[in-house]
């Protein structure tokens, strides 16, 4: 009897599990653009066209290699709406009983598939290195589940710039080496871009139609939506990016919104690059001597390191991990995450970056918009939905650890060992925002003192009794607490005005 194959829009892997325990000349692939993905949240129309071009294209792949698909495009009459509709419409039409997946990265699809009257046979997603057991075997038992020590074991699992047991260079991690201002004279390459075909523009007519309305410009659209174009992108970083990616990895600068970052991230999450092979990739640049160790290991951790421990968190944690909200924040986002009008240079550079790009890149979304999003005291799953709706790389495995754990201290310290909050200071450090804005960086008080400056002491204010037992806080607390009653009090009177008209919808 036929079986049905679902591949999902970030499966687009030709060797996918699912794909490997099925037979071209009897089953069937399922693939489907349904709304019910595409609005879930209101995603960035430019990600919804990355992620339907790139099904496409992977669906013309998997015909061209002998296999049998059933695809559903989004304006097709008979398109059920939803991925579970579509398995059973499909089921239906070739008498089919069984379905062979690779496991979602979502607990909500996952849990909407496995609910359906059909036999499900589960496979393991096997393109990351570790697997949620061995995630877990090395989580169990532990008080703190630091990423670092969870990087060391990925290290030692792949012989990736290891020697023997010991790493390379005699040191596990560079990031001291990695946090270099940005100089005005610092020229970055520009990634390729990659004209749209014919088969990408009437994807974008298509989402320009019915997703128009979504927060973010689609045009002019020049992404990756297939493996070769998507390797084209990986040899140009590697050749141009990555020699400089360790030294300024958290440098922001106005005019340009990429830096030596790679934009690799949606094509790893779609499953158009291997991870393990990018990886391999950069410690080979770098025993050619063609980058420094600072460089190739930072990049390398962000994969090895990061990108599986934040997947490991996920599964272990379980679906009520987005809701959670340890320091009580329960503010509604402010409309300048959305576009509305705001006198701060940084927020409005990051907030229309994201609009025009669907892109910012690590520090940009954690200093910046996370920073502003946790100092104001704002409801962790409205962030949450945010960052879901509105970037390419986008998928809730990935962004809501980093979410809920790493930006928004919402999980209590799980991800983070301490809020990763900053007064203006850090990024009139790390970027040139502050030269051009409206406030004054060096002010903490007065008409136009930063908001950052005067959030940061409120939020040291309101969670002091939690902060003065967490020993990376001590010295910051002891300085607020040496600070006078009334510098104090005027500090919280401004920033209490600020906070109002943040929730009034007024211009900040």
């Amino acid at each position: 009897m036929v079986r049905l194959v679902l591949v999902l829009g970030d499966q687009l892997t030709p060797d996918m599990a699912a794909l490997r325990a099925a037979d071209p000349a009897h089953d069937r692939v399922v693939m489907a653009e349904v709304m019910a993905e595409a609005t879930h949240v209101r995603h960035h129309p430019r990600k919804i066209a990355l992620i339907l071009a790139a099904m496409r294209k992977f669906a013309a792949r998997l015909r061209a290699a002998g296999w049998r698909v059933d695809y559903t495009r989004l304006d097709d009459p008979d398109n059920a709406g939803s991925i579970p509709a579509e398995l059973m419409r499909r089921a239906g039409q070739h008498g089919a009983e069984t379905v062979l997946a690779t496991r979602p990265g979502d607990w909500r699809l996952f849990a909407a598939i496995d609910d359906l009257p059909l036999a499900l046979d589960w496979h393991e997603d096997d393109r990351f290195i570790a697997t949620p057991a061995e995630f877990d075997a090395w989580a169990t038992g532990r008080r703190e589940l630091r990423m670092e020590w969870f990087y060391r074991l990925m290290r030692r699992k792949t012989g990736i710039l290891m020697q023997g047991d010991r790493p390379e260079g005699g040191r596990w991690n560079y990031d001291s080496e990695n946090r270099k201002p940005p100089r005005a004279d610092l020229f970055a390459p520009r990634p390729p871009d990659f004209p749209p075909d014919q088969v990408v523009n009437e994807v974008l007519d298509l989402v320009e139609a019915r997703f128009g309305d979504h927060f973010g410009r689609l045009r002019p659209f020049g992404l990756p939506t297939d493996a070769d174009q998507a390797q084209i992108l990986l040899d140009h970083f590697m050749t141009h990016a990555l020699p400089h990616f360790g030294d300024f990895q958290d440098a922001m600068l106005a005019d340009n919104p990429f830096m030596y970052h790679s934009l690799l991230s949606p094509c790893l999450n779609l499953g158009l690059l291997d991870p393990l092979e990018v990886c391999r990739r950069a410690e080979s640049e770098w025993r050619a001597g063609r980058v420094a160790l600072n460089a190739a290991e930072g990049f390398i951790r962000q994969i090895l390191g990061w990108r599986e421990y934040v997947r490991g968190i996920w599964w272990r944690e379980g679906p009520d991990y987005v809701t959670r909200n340890a320091l009580g924040h329960d503010r509604d986002l402010p409309p300048l995450y959305w576009g509305a009008e705001t006198r701060m240079n940084c927020m409005a550079h990051v907030v229309g970056q994201t609009r025009d790009l669907a892109y910012a890149h690590h520090i940009q979304r954690l200093m910046v918009t996370g920073n502003f999003a946790l100092l104001a005291g704002i409801d962790p799953a409205q962030v949450h939905e945010w960052y879901l709706s509105v970037y390419f790389d986008a998928f809730e495995w990935v962004e809501a650890p980093n979410t809920i754990g790493m930006s928004q201290f919402a999980d209590g310290g799980l991800v983070a060992s301490k809020p990763y909050i900053s007064s203006g200071r850090y990024i009139d450090r790390m970027s040139d925002y502050c030269a051009g804005c409206h406030y004054r960086v060096d002010r903490r008080t007065g008409p136009r003192a930063c908001p950052f400056n005067l959030l940061y002491w409120h939020f040291l204010d309101r969670h002091a009794d939690l902060l003065s037992h967490n020993r990376r806080m001590g010295p910051v607390m002891a300085n607020w607490a040496r600070t006078d009653a009334a510098t104090r009090a005027e500090i919280l009177d401004q920033a209490d005005a600020l906070s109002r008209d943040l929730q009034d919808g007024r211009t900040v």
